[in-house]
């Protein structure tokens, strides 16, 4: 698999510490959370690896360059104005030709690659989804499941009245390239724009409930508390 590692966020909801570099940048364990990924995928195969950049997109290109040092090969996509965790993927579609994984660059985890690809070629599926249990959903995308993980709803970001699980999307997700056709031209979204859309046509999509390490960095306090624990 070649796989996409989405980078171009600007981390506004966490103040000073991304005023001057990309979220993904930030150092966990003495080492930016995107080089976390991008050993993550080494690790497990995939070799091609693209990235999306935005805000201080300079800061990766320098520290990653071609990607030789990490064992892989890396091509970036600067975004002038940011398109969306699914816009970006237009913008790449010359080399979504096969089966792709993308990862949110700004989250950390021991993710098997491997197995959720396993997962994936056995469900037939159209697109996988790593999923976790998070007692306040309210900052995440959340779905719903049938017995066959089949996933049957998705909704991004609930508020009080509409939660109806606590699994939640990770940002760690294989796909099949046909999904590119429905992601619309322009500014769009995983979680609001394509997922749902994605149900809705009746697209083969499934949880993938993972037992690995998981962590989110919405705010200073989660910053602080993975550096503390990873």
């Amino acid at each position: 698999m070649r796989g996409v590692i989405l980078a171009a966020g600007e981390g506004r909801r966490l103040g000073p510490l991304t005023a001057d570099i990309p979220k993904p940048m930030l150092p966990i364990a003495g080492r930016p959370i995107l080089e976390h990924n991008v050993r993550l995928l080494a690790q497990h195969g995939v070799r091609e690896i693209a990235i999306n950049t935005h805000h201080a997109g300079g800061t990766i290109v320098k520290h990653f360059g071609d990607g030789e040092r990490f064992g892989v090969t890396i091509r970036y996509s600067h975004e002038k104005t940011l398109l969306g965790t699914s816009g970006a993927l237009r913008a790449l579609r010359d080399f979504l030709s096969e089966r792709f994984v993308v990862l949110y660059g700004d989250n950390l985890t021991t993710c098997d690659i491997g197995a959720l690809a396993d997962f994936h070629a056995s469900k037939n599926a159209d697109v996988s989804i790593a999923v976790v249990q998070r007692e306040n959903p309210a900052a995440s995308g959340i779905i719903a499941a049938g017995p066959d993980d089949r996933i049957t709803r998705f909704l991004e970001k609930p508020k009080g009245g509409e939660v109806f699980s606590t699994w939640i999307n990770t940002g760690i997700m294989i796909c099949e390239p046909e999904i590119l056709d429905d992601i619309p031209q322009g500014v769009s979204d995983f979680g609001k724009d394509v997922l749902p859309a994605l149900i809705e046509k009746g697209k083969r999509l499934f949880a993938y409930r993972m037992n690995d390490r998981f962590a989110w960095i919405d705010s200073p306090e989660d910053y602080e508390r993975t550096k503390a624990s990873w």
